[in-house]
C-alpha cells in the first residue's frame, strides 16, 4: 500500500502530494488532489483503490461495536415494511396495471389484467432481471400504444448508463434490440414502430434525442435533435393526449421545447419558443391550443395558450403571483389539473391541488385535505379521458395514503392505506409547522414530529434532535412521512425538516435567495434554525444530530466549518463538498450545467472568491468538529467518489479532535447508496446506529 497506511489502533492517513493552482491571481493548494484517479471514470490506481479501501476497513472497525445496534434498527424498520405489498391497479388502454413486492423480495415485479377479463400477466419481473448482480436499478419502463411491447431499462452498477431492451409481451420474449448507454424515458413513435430515447455522451450528458426503429441495426438510428450547448440536457416526453412527441432542452434556468407529431416522428419539427436565458417552459397541447407553463413575466410561474399554429405568442391562462407558486399543471380530456403551493400566509408551502375547466375559466375546484400540514400530489393517471384523478397524500403523521378523486361529484375516497406490521398509532405522535427567524430576518418554515410523551422519554429535560436539510436546485423537502423515521422518534427523538432557501418551497425567490451569490443564506438558514429549535426548548447546543446528502453534504460540511459546536453527530451522504475544484473542471459530467446554479469561477472571479469562500473542502480548519460519518459511491457520476475521499482525509489532517471521523465507499454503487429495498435499509440502520451512539441514546 504505497500511499495510505493504517493499523487498526488508528485511522488511515492519506498521503499529501503537493499540487497547487493559481486562478484569478488567487494560489489553491490542494495536496489530496491525488486521489481523484486520472483514468476516471475507470477508477484502477492502486494508491487510490488501497486508500479507499483502508477506509472501508476502519468504517468496520470502529462501527464493530454498534453491530447489535445495526442489527436490531434493521429488524425494526424491516417490521415496519409490508413485505408482501401491491399497489393499487389504476386502468392505463385496456389493462388494469400494478406492481407487486413479493414476501423478502428486494424488487418489484411489474403486472397487469385486462379491463374485459382474463388472467393476471407477469411483464416485468425486476427479482430475475437482478439476480446474481450486486446492484440493480429498473430506468425507465413503457408499454407500446397498443399493449403488445414494453420497453425498458436497466442500470447494473450504479453508473446510470442505462442498456434498453424491447419485451414482446404476446410470447414473453426479448426483441434482438439492445440499446447500451441511455439516460432517458424510452418514448413509443411511428404507431410503437419505433422508439424516442437519449444517450449519455462520454461526458454523461444528454445532448441529443434519438430515434430506433424496432429490428434495424442501432447505427441507423436517427437523431432527431442534437444540442450544442454543453450545458444543456435532452429528454423527450409524449403529450397527454399522445399525439405529439415533445423533445425538451435544458439547464437549470433555461429551456426550450420542440413538437413533431408522434406518428411521424422525422416530419417537421416545431419550435414553440426560441431559448431565452432565465426563460423556462414546458408544453401540452389540446384541439390545436398549446398550454405553456412558464416563467417569462413571473418567477413563480404563469400558464398560458397559445395557437398551434403561432405556437410563440403566449397569452395568459393564469396570471403569475407573489402569493401563489404553480409548479405546473396537467391536461386530460374535459378539464386540467393545477398543482403548486401558496407562498404567504397561513397553509405557506403546502401543496395545493386545483381542478379547472377549458371553457369556464373562472370555474376553480381546489381539492380539499384534511390535515394542517402534509405532502399531496397527482399520482400516475395515464388516461385522457378520465372522471376521477389518483392522488397521494401524507403528513409526518400519516402513513401514505392513495386516493381516488371523483371529479364531478368532488369526493375523495380512500383506496389504500400505507400499512405497517409491527404497529402504528398516529395518536401518539405530533407534529407542527413552526417559523424560524434567519439572521437577517427572513422566517423559516421548519416542519417537526415527535412523540406526544417525549418529555416523559427524556426525564423531563430537552432531548435529542434529528435536523434535515437539502436547500438547493429549487428542489422542495416536503414534510411527508417516513417508517424509518420512527425508529430515532421513538427513542425520545424530535425530528425536523428545515425548508431552507435554495429549496422552492416558498416559490422561486425562496429558490433564487439559496444560489449563486446569496449561496450562503441556505447554510445560515439552517444554522439559525437550528439554534431557534434550541431556542423554544425542543434540544439542547451539542444534542442535535444532522444529515443532508448531495448538496445537502454540501450543507453539511459549510455548517460545521462555521458552528461545529452545535451538533453532536453528523451523517452527510455522497456530499458535494469540493466545490471549488468541480465547478473548475468542465470534463466532468454535470459541471456546465451546474453554473447557472452555483456560477462560473474559470470566467467570473467574484463566483471563484465566493465558491472559494464556502466550499466545504477549501474551508476546513483546525478546529474541533463534531463525530462524522460520510459515505460515498465509487461509480457514481454526480458526486465523484474523490470529493468525500479528499475531504476526509484534510480532516484527518487539520481537526484538532478525538471525535469519530468515518468514511464508507460503496465499491459497487452511485449516487443513491445500495440498491433492493432491504439493501438500502441497511444502511439507514447504520446511519441512526451511529447518531445513537455519538448522541449515547
Amino acid at each position: 500500500m504505497a500511499d495510505s497506511t493504517q493499523t487498526l489502533s488508528g485511522p488511515p492517513q492519506a498521503a499529501k502530494k503537493p499540487h497547487s493552482f493559481t486562478r484569478h491571481g488567487v494560489t489553491v493548494e490542494d495536496d489530496y488532489a491525488w486521489l481523484r484517479d486520472a483514468g476516471y471514470p475507470e477508477v484502477t490506481d492502486k494508491d487510490v483503490l488501497a486508500h479507499l479501501e483502508a477506509e472501508n476497513r476502519w468504517f468496520e472497525h470502529c462501527m464493530a461495536g454498534q453491530q447489535g445496534k445495526i442489527d436490531a434498527l434493521f429488524q425494526e424498520m424491516r417490521a415496519r415494511i409490508k413485505e408482501a405489498d401491491k399497489s393499487v391497479p389504476q386502468k392505463d388502454g385496456d389493462y388494469l396495471c400494478w406492481i407487486e413486492f413479493e414476501e423478502g423480495a428486494e424488487y418489484k415485479k411489474w403486472w397487469r389484467r385486462p379491463v374485459a377479463g382474463g388472467p393476471d400477466e407477469l411483464i416485468l419481473d425486476e427479482v430475475a432481471l437482478a439476480a446474481g448482480k450486486d446492484y440493480f436499478n429498473l430506468g425507465a419502463i413503457s408499454t407500446s400504444a397498443d399493449g403488445r411491447l414494453l420497453a425498458y431499462s436497466v442500470d447494473d452498477n450504479g453508473s446510470e448508463r442505462f442498456t434498453a431492451r424491447i419485451k414482446d409481451l404476446t410470447t414473453g420474449e426479448l426483441l434482438a434490440d439492445e440499446i447500451p448507454g441511455t439516460l432517458s424515458a424510452l418514448v413509443w413513435a411511428a404507431n410503437d414502430k419505433a422508439l424516442v430515447y437519449s444517450l449519455a455522451n462520454e461526458q454523461w450528458r444528454t445532448d441529443n434525442a434519438r430515434l430506433h426503429w424496432l429490428g434495424q441495426p442501432l447505427d441507423s438510428d436517427v437523431e432527431l435533435y442534437h444540442e450544442d450547448d454543453e450545458g444543456f440536457r435532452v429528454g423527450s416526453s409524449l403529450s397527454s393526449n399522445e399525439q405529439w412527441l415533445l423533445i425538451g432542452t435544458s439547464d437549470h434556468e433555461t429551456s426550450e421545447c420542440r413538437m413533431v407529431r408522434a406518428d411521424d416522428p422525422l416530419g417537421e419539427q416545431i419550435l414553440v419558443k426560441p431559448r431565452e436565458k432565465g426563460v423556462e417552459y414546458d408544453v401540452d397541447e389540446r384541439e390545436g391550443v398549446l398550454y405553456i407553463h412558464t416563467n417569462d413575466t413571473h418567477e413563480n410561474f404563469r400558464l398560458a395558450t397559445a395557437p398551434l399554429a403561432d405556437p410563440g405568442t403566449w397569452t395568459t391562462l393564469i396570471a403569475g403571483s407573489d402569493e401563489f407558486y404553480l409548479t405546473g399543471a396537467e391536461l386530460f380530456r374535459d378539464f386540467y389539473v393545477t398543482e403548486g403551493r401558496k407562498t404567504v400566509g397561513a397553509g405557506a408551502g403546502l401543496d395545493r391541488i386545483e381542478v379547472r375547466y377549458y371553457d369556464d375559466p373562472a370555474r376553480v375546484e381546489p381539492i380539499v385535505f384534511p390535515e394542517a400540514s402534509y405532502s399531496a400530489g397527482l399520482a400516475n393517471n395515464p388516461e385522457w379521458h378520465v372522471t376521477s384523478l389518483r392522488l397521494t397524500y401524507e403528513s409526518m403523521v400519516s402513513p401514505s395514503s392513495v386516493y381516488d378523486y371523483d371529479v364531478a361529484a368532488r369526493t375523495l375516497e380512500v383506496l389504500k392505506v400505507q400499512e405497517i406490521p409491527s404497529g402504528y398509532d398516529a395518536s401518539l405522535y405530533a407534529t407542527e409547522r413552526l417559523e424560524i427567524p434567519a439572521r437577517d430576518g427572513t422566517m423559516v418554515p421548519v416542519s417537526v414530529v415527535y412523540r406526544r410523551d417525549r418529555a416523559t422519554t427524556n426525564g423531563g429535560g430537552a432531548g435529542p434532535l434529528h435536523l434535515y436539510g437539502y436547500g438547493a436546485y429549487g428542489i422542495s423537502i416536503d414534510p411527508g412521512f417516513s417508517t424509518t423515521r420512527l425508529s430515532l422518534v421513538d427513542r425520545g427523538f424530535a425530528y425536523a425538516i428545515a425548508h431552507i432557501r435554495g429549496g422552492d418551497d416558498l416559490g422561486r425567490a425562496w429558490y433564487k435567495a439559496g444560489k449563486l451569490e446569496q449561496r450562503t443564506n441556505t447554510f445560515n438558514d439552517f444554522v439559525d434554525c437550528a439554534r431557534g429549535l434550541v431556542a423554544r426548548g425542543f434540544t439542547e447546543a451539542g444534542r442535535i444530530s444532522i444529515s443532508g446528502g448531495s448538496a445537502g453534504g454540501e450543507l453539511m460540511g459549510a455548517v460545521i466549518n462555521s458552528d461545529p459546536a452545535l451538533f453532536g453527530a453528523v451523517v452527510a451522504h455522497v456530499p458535494f463538498v469540493d466545490v471549488l475544484n468541480t465547478m473548475l473542471d468542465d470534463s466532468l459530467p454535470l459541471t456546465p450545467g451546474e453554473w447557472p446554479e452555483w456560477g462560473n469561477p474559470i470566467e467570473d472571479k467574484a463566483a471563484f472568491e465566493q465558491i472559494l469562500g464556502y466550499s466545504p473542502y477549501d474551508q476546513v480548519k483546525a478546529q474541533a468538529y463534531p463525530p462524522l460519518m460520510v459515505t460515498a459511491g465509487l461509480n457514481d457520476p454526480r458526486v465523484t467518489y474523490w470529493e468525500p475521499a479528499k475531504w476526509v482525509a484534510k480532516l484527518r489532517e487539520v481537526k484538532t479532535d478525538g471525535n469519530e471521523l468515518i468514511l464508507k465507499t460503496n465499491m459497487g454503487a452511485g449516487h443513491g447508496g445500495k440498491s433492493g429495498r432491504f439493501e438500502s435499509l441497511k444502511e439507514t440502520a447504520e446511519e441512526f446506529a451511529f447518531i445513537l451512539w455519538q448522541l449515547q441514546v
